[in-house]
């Protein structure tokens, strides 16, 4: 049981440190990071980020390469990510004014980070 929540942490920190690395890429281009580890009752958004009246809501996905990390992103997981996102904008209507966007930020295990902005929609 000691082993699984070493395992546990060990990715927990590997995940804070791969937001870092993409909320540092977000700034970078001129985003505000808004909320990172955003809870809400449908569940968790890694980044919110903001640039001119544009949301968006940000995925991030660390895995040793980042071909792996692009793949990471499932059905199931979109469909979380649009409910929790839809919570975010209920308790934050003053946001968004431009629009919504969510996007994915790959992590590789050097650091290197990408993103694919407008990643997927809602339906």
């Amino acid at each position: 049981m000691r082993m699984a929540e070493e395992q546990r942490k060990a990715a927990d920190r590997r995940g804070r440190h791969a937001e870092d690395r993409a909320a540092a890429a977000l700034a970078a281009e001129g985003w505000v990071v808004l909320d990172r580890r955003a809870r809400t009752g449908a569940g968790e958004l890694d980044l919110v980020a903001e640039r001119a009246g544009l949301l968006a809501f940000v995925e991030v996905k660390a895995r040793a390469s980042l071909l792996e990390a692009a793949f990471a992103l499932g059905p199931r997981q979109r469909a979380r990510l649009i409910a929790a996102a839809e919570a975010w904008l209920a308790a934050n209507p003053s946001r968004g004014a431009a629009g919504v966007r969510f996007d994915v930020m790959l992590v590789d295990a050097e650091g290197c980070v990408r993103r694919i902005a407008d990643a997927f929609r809602v339906e």
